[in-house]
């Protein structure tokens, strides 16, 4: 107990495996309450980044405190392993491009290929994740690629299946052609950006009557698919006559087409256009029955383009719904790779977006482009490939989030969101636009859709390995699709064959409360316990991606959310605001700037900042250098204070309760911080949990200890049993969020009869009966008396070392007076003034002005300001000490009364010469700066003690040691030791002081030590 040299986090993280400490610790808890946590698998394809760290450090956080409350919190670590991340990673390191190239290189090479580098940063991962002192289940943690977690998805669907809430279905959707899969909606909306695209007006001849109708678009390669315009039916439509040439357009868009001599040759509202025909741009679809025609739908929009919308069906969802209700078939000539088919022959090979150019040099050829310009605009891109999406018709399968929708909202309304406004705000509202969601995919790498078709149509759901062992005779032990695509089932004179497809990862990681454990087929009571989760955290963006898969699928399965607390964190930005870029290097490593300042600094940098109420965060370095100087050095200083002293006094705890105020405040603060921590943390708001402890460490070393320091020089054993006390129980207090400080400190604290990490304590509860709201307030004014007595010297440009005659302090607040009057010792002492008068009115040493708040007054009262700034004016001492103090004085103003606050002035404190003079609240300060010869003779003695004692430590003397000491300096320094010689020698723990007088700009120095025995 009481060491000199603490622990680093490297020796910390060397006991805690040597020992198993997480392990034991865990063990230990087993027969408390569950805490249940699901952990988000991250893929290991790429390294970890501070975003990671940040989700990883708040789970931990609320784990630890779990734990130390004495509940079972065990924490398994998943990984995903399946999806196209690492299926586009395999397609570069094997050169490929696309499904075609793929299947020619063999399904089953590339998958087993994608299962080699699944795992390619696992190592790295775990040095980072122990690194940062998060306790993690690595061993038993799961993998989305294992066969159990397969067979639990598999499970899931099936019963999805049974519900009736899946269908294939024939949809428009994002869709990207990098990868040749389609998206789901919540992940095209991960990803927009500004692009730049053509702004096209196309001509297309009506057949009925004379002109054209002008149609906008911003994808001329959708233009050879056109099989329909659209326009609103209640908009009113202009046919323009201009050069001889009729053009119909939406009537509040002509000017922005024509110029002012256009003549409007007839006006027709969108109803009477409907049914009109046209003839088509392009020859390919000609023969398409009831298409070519105009349609009527509401979805068209007056903001942009010409009021006519031109309709590819097989590329926007819009176009699919209004082409299929007037029994327009549906043509879809672009493959999964974004390029044309044969079906469109003169453009056929090409990529769409190279083919812009080439279709609308055709289209300007025939006549049939009215205007080409460009457009800026928001567009969704791949937030996997980084590349462009197509909307674009697929046959998929979707599990039926529109039906449940309802069961979605009511249960959100049970999850205790983190921070708040995430319930109703940003999940809330994307529930309420929530649509069914495209589970399938058409990739390799990944879990098999256990469905098997026959010709006829008829499907089969498989829900576990038994069922398809029973059917097929398949006695594998994996179910990728390699193995069990040729496996064919015959029943009922039927062949089934599996469809191609496979989950979408989504749909894996929403399963994973029940793949992780093998439920159903294992562990179901350990399932039943834990479901829904206590808690679960992840980034802002999780609220569209696994925040709402895994409460799509619970509610679907069990009518319940996945979890009852959820906390959601920001996005980590670069420090000039950008996203952190590896190609601008324009973040710092994490594993640099853990090894500089330790990951204990960056958890708590992290955990005291914005990014724990999902608000960004520019990373600083700076920031993490603060948390360090505020919090680390200041805590380490405190039992290095303590432990010095405790040392040389052989101090040994008996755990006494003191009833030195001090000693009382400091312990009331104590409780009232445990309180605040607890509460928060109960709340799951982990910046309002660890703000209170840096707060409290402030006062613990710049006010208790300070205060204190003689009484431990005096080996005061209630000091020292206080201070041992209050700073174990915020070792403790500190643990969850700095594990590693709080692990090195406690092995210095703890006693034999103490669990063995700080870790295995229980979290201190407050002892209501020990906090003194009298004393902390009393405390608190003393304190801003102080405060503001340092703003006044240093304002003033007078030294705290130097003494100052007297401190008039003016209040007529009993309460006030009884508080200055008890720490009237304290005051005088921490602002080195010898006198304190306290006084309730300032008589003639103080003249009170107001200066009227102008712009405050004028919002009031208009025109009636001049008139109250004249009454401001004509006020007397009295009253304006009044609004000092926070009093209202009433004005007469045009035969109206008027209530004049402090707001609405500002007081100007004119002292007489000599003084200076500041207040707050109901206190009015006056300091005497007049210095006399003996107050600036025993200024220059607290300079020479305060060097002397500099030198002690830069000579690397310990405390205990005493020196002799010759000061070489002029008569004023000599004379000033001389008339100040115990004091002088006490203070620098000198046996002698030898003077020698010498003219110097600066008196010089020289140290002997001498060690007392």
């Amino acid at each position: 107990m009481f060491g000199k040299k603490l622990l680093s986090e490297l020796d910390v993280l060397e006991i805690w495996q040597k020992q198993q400490t997480y392990k034991k610790i865990l063990e230990s808890r087993k027969s408390g309450e569950l805490f249940g946590f699901y952990d988000g698998p991250p893929f290991a394809t790429g390294l970890p980044h501070y975003g990671h760290l940040l989700a990883g450090t708040i789970k931990d956080t609320v784990l630890r405190y779990q734990t130390m409350k004495g509940r079972y919190a065990p924490s398994r670590f998943g990984w995903d392993c399946h999806g196209v991340p690492i299926e586009f990673a395999m397609e570069k390191e094997l050169d490929l491009a696309g499904p075609t190239s793929i299947e020619e290189y063999g399904i089953d090479r590339f998958n087993e290929a994608c299962r080699g580098i699944v795992l390619k940063y696992t190592n790295e991962w775990k040095n980072t994740v122990f690194r940062m002192g998060r306790w993690v289940d690595f061993e038993g943690g799961y993998k989305t690629m294992d066969t159990t977690f397969m067979e639990s998805v598999w499970w899931v669907f099936g019963q999805l299946y049974q519900k009736g809430l899946i269908y294939e279905g024939f949809k428009v959707m994002p869709f990207s052609t990098k990868l040749g899969t389609p998206l789901s909606n919540f992940e095209a909306n991960l990803n927009y950006k500004e692009v730049q695209d053509p702004s096209v007006v196309i001509q297309f001849s009506i057949k009925e009557e004379k002109g054209v109708f002008l149609a906008w678009t911003t994808t001329p390669w959708t233009l050879p698919s056109n099989l329909a315009l659209a326009v609103h039916p209640d908009f009113d439509y202009a046919t323009v006559l201009h050069e001889g040439k009729e053009y119909t357009l939406l009537n509040s868009k002509v000017a922005d087409h024509f110029p002012q001599e256009a003549e409007i040759i007839r006006i027709r509202k969108g109803a009477e256009l409907a049914g009109l025909g046209y003839e088509p741009l392009f020859p390919y679809f000609k023969n398409q029955p009831n298409a070519f025609i105009v349609l009527a739908q509401t979805f068209v929009t007056a903001e942009t383009g010409t009021g006519i919308v031109h309709m590819a069906p097989a590329f926007g969802e819009e176009d699919f719904e209004a082409c299929k209700q007037a029994g327009i078939p549906l043509v879809c000539p672009v493959t999964e790779e974004g390029t044309f088919t044969q079906a469109v022959s003169d453009f056929a090979g090409m990529y769409i977006k190279d083919a812009d150019k080439v279709i609308l040099r055709r289209l300007k050829e025939e006549g049939k482009v009215f205007s080409h310009t460009t457009f800026r605009h928001s567009y969704p891109f791949c937030w996997r490939s980084d590349t462009p999406l197509i909307y674009r018709a697929v046959s998929s399968w979707f599990v039926k989030v529109e039906v449940i929708k309802e069961r979605l909202i009511e249960n959100n309304k049970k999850v205790h969101w983190v921070p708040d406004h995430i319930q109703s705000g940003r999940f809330g509202k994307w529930l309420e636009q929530a649509r069914d969601w495209s589970i399938s995919r058409s990739r390799y790498w990944g879990t098999p859709i256990p469905i098997w078709r026959a010709k006829d149509g008829e499907i089969l759901v498989i829900s576990s390995l038994k069922e398809l062992s029973e059917l097929t005779g398949f006695k594998g032990n994996d179910i990728h699709r390699h193995f069990i695509d040729q496996l064919v089932i015959h029943k009922n004179g039927k062949e089934y064959h599996r469809i191609k497809d496979i989950f979408d990862c989504w749909f894996e990681s929403g399963s994973m409360p029940y793949a992780e454990l093998h439920y159903p087929f294992e562990n179901q009571t350990a399932f039943n316990n834990g479901f829904p989760a206590d808690f679960i955290g992840e980034g802002l963006d999780q609220t569209r991606g696994w925040f709402y898969t895994l409460n799509v699928l619970s509610v679907a399965l069990f009518d319940l959310p996945a979890a009852k607390n959820i906390i959601v964190n920001g996005i980590i930005l670069a420090e000039d605001g950008q996203k952190m870029s590896k190609k601008l290097k324009n973040y710092p490593d994490p594993n640099d700037v853990i090894q500089k300042f330790g990951a204990d600094s960056i958890r708590c940098y992290l955990l005291h900042s914005q990014a724990v109420r999902a608000e960004d965060l520019r990373f600083s370095e700076k920031g993490v250098e603060e948390i360090v100087r505020k919090l680390f050095i200041p805590l380490r200083n405190a039992y290095q204070f303590l432990s010095t002293y405790a040392s040389l006094a052989e101090f040994k705890p008996k755990n006494e309760r003191s009833t030195h105020p001090l000693d009382r405040w400091i312990v009331s603060k104590k409780e009232g911080l445990i309180r605040q921590v607890l509460e928060a943390m109960d709340d799951y708001a982990l910046d309002r949990a660890i703000d209170p402890i840096y707060l409290f460490v402030d006062e613990l070393t710049n006010w208790y200890i300070r205060r204190s320091r003689h009484r431990f020089w005096d080996e005061s054993l209630e000091a020292f049993e206080t201070l041992t006390m209050v700073l174990k129980d915020v070792v403790i207090l500190l643990a969850p969020f700095a594990p590693f400080l709080a692990e090195s400190l406690y092995q210095e604290l703890r006693k034999h009869s103490d669990p063995m990490s700080v870790h295995g304590c229980l979290i201190p509860q407050p002892d209501l009966t020990l906090i003194d709201q009298k004393l902390e307030e009393s405390t608190a004014i003393v304190q801003r008396v102080v405060n503001l007595g340092h703003q006044l010297r240093k304002s003033h440009k007078l030294k705290v070392r130097q003494p100052l005659s007297r401190i008039t302090l003016i209040t007529k607040e009993p309460s006030i007076v009884e508080a200055l009057e008890n720490g009237r010792e304290q005051i005088l002492e921490e602002l080195n003034i010898k006198e304190l008068s306290i006084a309730s009115e300032a008589g003639n040493k103080i003249k009170l002005t107001l200066k009227p708040n102008w712009r405050g007054l004028g919002a009031r009262l208009g025109s009636k300001v001049q008139e109250a700034a004249k009454k401001i004016q004509q006020l007397d001492q009295q009253d304006i000490l009044a609004l000092l103090e926070g009093s209202e004085v009433v004005l007469p103003l045009e035969g109206e009364s008027f209530s004049l606050s402090e707001n609405d002035v500002e007081v100007i404190l004119n002292p007489i010469e000599g003084l200076v003079a500041a207040s707050f609240g109901k206190v009015v300060a006056l300091i005497d700066t007049v210095l006399t010869k003996e107050l600036i003779q025993e200024g220059i003695v607290r300079e020479l003690v305060n060097k002397v004692n500099t030198r002690r430590k830069e000579e690397g003397l310990e405390v205990q040691d005493r020196i002799h000491l010759t000061i070489y300096g002029g008569q004023d320094v000599i004379d000033a030791v001389s008339l100040h010689m115990e004091f002088f020698k006490q203070e620098i723990l000198a046996l002698k002081v030898d003077l020698v007088l010498k003219e110097l700009e600066e008196c010089e120095l020289e140290i002997a030590k001498q060690v007392l025995v």
